[in-house]
């Protein structure tokens, strides 16, 4: 496919975004997250992904939801990218995982455990899924200047919500249950759906991927979050500007 033809999934082409991208799950917070965007409109919707750009500091930015789940955001990254997005933030709710967070802590997640089927298809298992380090430090330096508190770390990348939340009646409950607390006790941070296919899908591409988590998102936290990650692409603007 054409990068000046219409991308089947997402319906936009070349010109409709940024070359930043910012990635909710959820169709629902795409205007949310583009009224931090000056002259954010909306300029595709299909299935589960919904597009608004905007601009920030002059720059081009946009938001496009992804669904939920490692197939769903392959799909928004691999198109996007052939529109010319080469910087994407994953920005989402997860579960936290370490009893000294709080709900509504923020996660700069710099790397993410593979316990999903989709980066399956583009890398082995053995192949890390880690954010790229430049995203990292300018998420973590919109946290500081928002004083929004937050954590820096690992997230758990899975495909089954119910796995997670409801083990004890699966027919694999000691084997979820074990797994879950391996990761606690390595410090693992949350527990999401996309960061791991995201970033190695990333790396398969040679383009740059975040993620800005916040733990058992309600919507004052949902606010921050949303406000933290536009600053973190502002601050990726102006080092690249740099």
């Amino acid at each position: 496919m054409s990068i000046t033809e219409l991308q089947y999934h997402i319906k936009l082409r070349k010109g409709d975004v940024g070359r930043y991208v910012l990635l909710p799950g959820d169709p629902g917070r795409v205007p949310l997250i583009a009224s931090y965007l000056t002259d954010a409109r909306k300029i595709a919707e299909n299935r589960e992904h919904q597009t608004f750009t905007g601009t920030l500091d002059g720059v081009p930015v946009s938001v496009t939801s992804t669904g939920i789940g490692g197939p769903s955001t392959a799909i928004a990254v691999e198109e996007l990218n052939k529109i010319g997005a080469d910087t994407l933030i994953r920005v989402g709710t997860s579960g936290k995982m370490q009893d000294y967070m709080s709900s509504g802590d923020l996660i700069v997640v710099s790397a993410a455990v593979r316990d999903e089927g989709t980066a399956l298809h583009y890398m082995p298992k053995a192949f890390s899924a880690v954010a790229d380090l430049d995203v990292v430090e300018c998420l973590r330096n919109a946290c500081e200047v928002l004083s929004a508190p937050y954590h820096v770390g690992i997230s758990h990348s899975k495909d089954s919500f119910y796995g997670e939340i409801e083990p004890e009646r699966m027919p694999m409950a000691n084997f979820l249950k074990e797994r879950w607390q391996a990761w606690v006790k390595c410090g693992v941070l949350c527990s999401e759906m996309e960061a791991a296919a995201l970033y190695v899908i990333a790396r398969t591409l040679g383009i740059r991927a975040g993620g800005l988590m916040v733990a058992h998102g309600v919507d004052d936290s949902l606010e921050i979050l949303c406000k933290t990650a536009v600053e973190g692409v502002r601050q990726l603007i102006r080092l690249d500007q740099s």
